[in-house]
């Protein structure tokens, strides 16, 4: 069996199938409720039905069955480490790099090189295919992400996270003109047809995105982006809902894109936090990768970039 300890964070009245289906990778609903039924998720060691409601603060445990269980393995993937000690590490994760295994990227992620790294100095409350990670960010976004490195630490990281006390600031470049800053608040959840997808949703859960406008170009924005919630593929999906989805984003962007891209535009510049064990105020951030610079540069000069 693989052991994941889920703390549950604003769980909004979800049952405990549909609440599991949303926050656990590769995790239907239905798969879900079978594990419910067969006893493999407990509170405090005793069983749940699919139909209990966690409440705010639990940890949940969730045994996986074997067959389920993709093997992490160490790989020489050399690391952009920004920041390390004893408790944690900020890391540079580069464009096209998956966080984690999951089926269809079992190997070149980012835990294969953590492991090879930092081998068993991991935190394990989210099990041995996730070892280490606090949040995550897109297989195609690049940027900053801080990695546990003990349980401690990884509880009061992601407590931070819940609390929305961490300060995470990206850089996007949008299609279209966006004359003035806001903020979107729009729930989001899982597409109710394609589960591969996120979408505005009523019911979905609390999401919440501040943008401000730092420069403009002929047909483009570039924008800086603040979480103050971390739904996955929250920016992607707050910036199409406004109509100005991001540029190279293949999954919520336009059709046919004039700037050509391995991905979106999307960066995540700054990590701020504090640190879990001395309760000082850390941040940390990184210059924009080239990829993104080159595309910036021929903007701001007019250059033609068909």
């Amino acid at each position: 069996m693989e052991k994941i300890l889920l703390p549950v964070e604003n769980p909004d009245n979800y049952r405990l199938d549909k609440y599991l289906s949303e926050n656990i990778d590769d995790v239907s609903r239905t798969f879900a409720a079978t594990l419910c039924e067969k006893g493999n998720v407990l509170l405090d060691g005793k069983p749940l039905s699919k139909k209990y409601i966690p409440k705010d603060s639990e940890i949940i445990e969730i045994n996986l069955p074997e067959p389920e269980i993709l093997d992490a393995l160490p790989e020489d993937i050399p690391l952009d480490i920004f920041f390390e000690d004893d408790d944690l590490i900020v890391v540079n994760k580069p464009q096209g790099m998956v966080v984690h295994p999951a089926n269809g990227n079992r190997t070149g992620t980012l835990v294969n090189a953590l492991l090879y790294h930092f081998g068993d100095n991991l935190s394990q409350i989210n099990g041995v295919i996730r070892p280490g990670i606090v949040h995550r960010i897109d297989k195609d976004t690049a940027g900053l992400l801080v990695v546990a490195k003990n349980n401690d630490a990884h509880l009061k990281l992601s407590h931070q996270l819940k609390e929305r006390k961490a300060n995470r600031r990206y850089i996007a470049l949008v299609n279209g003109k966006v004359t003035e800053g806001g903020t979107v608040n729009k729930p989001i959840a899982r597409h109710p047809k394609d589960r591969k997808k996120m979408a505005i949703v009523k019911g979905g859960r609390e999401a919440i995105t501040h943008y401000s406008v730092l420069e403009n170009y002929n047909g483009y924005t570039l924008l800086e982006c603040v979480l103050e919630t971390g739904r996955t593929h929250q920016i992607r999906v707050h910036m199409a809902s406004i109509g100005h989805s991001l540029v190279g984003d293949r999954t919520y962007g336009l059709q046919k894109e004039k700037i050509k891209t391995d991905g979106q535009l999307l960066f995540a510049k700054t990590i701020g936090f504090v640190h879990p064990k001395t309760n000082e105020y850390m941040e940390f951030s990184a210059e924009l990768p080239s990829y993104f610079e080159e595309v910036l540069t021929k903007l701001r000069r007019g250059v033609n970039i068909d």
